[in-house]
């Protein structure tokens, strides 16, 4: 019995060796030497610092620069929580939004919604549109459209708010993706969103053309996916060639 036990233990170092030490150190020696950026998080460094990743997309909301997607991970750009919304394209949730009372009892967003997402999606980026009711009606105190009239609006079963962006809108703009953090938009995205980019960096559209195809990549292996843009690349990009001052940001 003891025979059986020491060959079942010198097994059991030898393996802890080959799998447990020699094998990972082997893989991060390799990694390390032939593929440096991509082990390390393909990270983004700018003046030192390390300010995101190519392969993680995160929120960029003023008007100078690109939106990205967007996120349902976690509460939004999250990467230790990536994942959808997981409603079903029917849903009248993902469709319409929803709303909920927070701790004081006010009525806030719980759930934003696509036809949500396609007002803001049109108005900011100049998009003609038409509405069964005036826009005006959905703003508050300070002019801002207000998401939870919005919503209600969206989700009343007598007469429902109908909008309609006049230029199709692509679906990337206002749907998220499966992980929540792409870091991607498609070309004709940021084609939409170039005349509110250039207008706020006091830059030519033209100016700001050249940059998004300079930042647009091919399909991969040149036949899977679609080409695309990425968010992040591109506004560092803006920010060093059309650079906008801090409080714009």
């Amino acid at each position: 019995m003891l025979k059986e036990l020491k060959a079942g233990f010198l097994m059991m170092v030898v393996m802890t060796v080959i799998t447990g030490l020699a094998y990972p150190a082997l893989i991060t020696v390799l990694a390390q030497t032939f593929f440096h950026d991509q082990a390390n998080g393909s990270l983004v460094v700018t003046n030192g610092q390390v300010v995101g990743s190519h392969l993680i997309g995160q929120n960029f909301s003023k008007p100078a620069y690109f939106h990205p997607r967007p996120s349902s991970a976690g509460a939004g750009y999250d990467p230790t929580a990536t994942g959808g919304s997981n409603l079903a394209p029917t849903s009248a949730k993902l469709l319409n939004g929803t709303t909920k009372l927070d701790d004081k009892k006010n009525e806030v967003v719980d759930f934003d919604g696509i036809k949500d997402r396609v007002v803001h999606y049109a108005v900011d980026n100049g998009i003609p549109y038409e509405s069964s009711i005036p826009l005006d009606q959905f703003k508050d105190a300070k002019g801002d459209l207000d998401d939870v009239k919005l919503i209600k609006a969206f989700n009343d079963e007598k007469s429902p708010l109908v909008f309609r962006a006049i230029d199709p809108i692509p679906a990337d703009a206002v749907t998220a993706s499966a992980s929540g953090i792409d870091p991607h938009i498609s070309p004709r995205n940021a084609e939409l969103q170039m005349a509110r980019v250039a207008q706020a960096r006091a830059a030519s559209i033209d100016q700001v053309r050249v940059l998004v195809a300079q930042h647009t990549e091919g399909r991969t292996l040149g036949i899977l996916g679609e080409p695309h843009v990425n968010v992040l690349d591109l506004n560092l990009a803006l920010d060093a060639q059309f650079p906008v001052r801090t409080g714009e940001r």
